[in-house]
């Protein structure tokens, strides 16, 4: 079968492509309305390409990396000249590589205020233990604390 999928004749229609993609017939319609595939009609029926059936394939990985539409309808264009692909691959590890180190950045700056907040938690934590530790999220524990408290208060006083 990964024989036939290679196959330029082999058509497809769009319940095989949305299977075989985990795509919705809606996310297909969507990129046929934005000129990014453009599927044949045998009446009310969409019959996709090889061509098309690539050029989704490519659609939705640029999708997971996290590139616009617009860059990703600039990579199938290139996709269309007769240079074996060495354009798109040039322009496609250049786009990679600048989304790469978005996303670094972005873990950063996430790593950072994950620590802001762990801290912030800490502090405030603290605190509220002092001051009233019935208002935080484990308060049975800090229930059990403040009885144990209670208790040694009272035996202090001798009661």
């Amino acid at each position: 079968m990964a024989a036939d999928l290679r196959r330029p004749e082999r058509t497809f229609s769009i319940r095989q492509l949305c299977n075989e993609f985990k795509a919705t017939p809606r996310a297909l319609r969507f990129y046929e309305d934005k000129g990014l595939l453009t599927p044949a009609r045998e009446g009310l029926n969409r019959v996709y390409s090889h061509k098309d059936r690539v050029r989704l394939q490519l659609i939705l990985r640029g999708k997971r990396v996290g590139l616009s539409l617009s860059e990703i309808r600039e990579l199938l264009d290139l996709y269309d000249e007769n240079d074996d692909g060495a354009a798109q691959m040039a322009r496609s590890l250049k786009k990679f590589r600048e989304r790469a180190s978005a996303l670094e950045q972005q873990r950063e700056d996430i790593d950072g205020a994950l620590i802001e907040l762990r801290e912030a938690c800490d502090r405030l934590e603290k605190r509220l233990a002092e001051i009233r530790p019935d208002l935080l999220p484990r308060s049975a524990d800090y229930e059990q604390l403040l009885r144990a408290r209670l208790d040694g208060a009272e035996m202090a006083l001798g009661k």
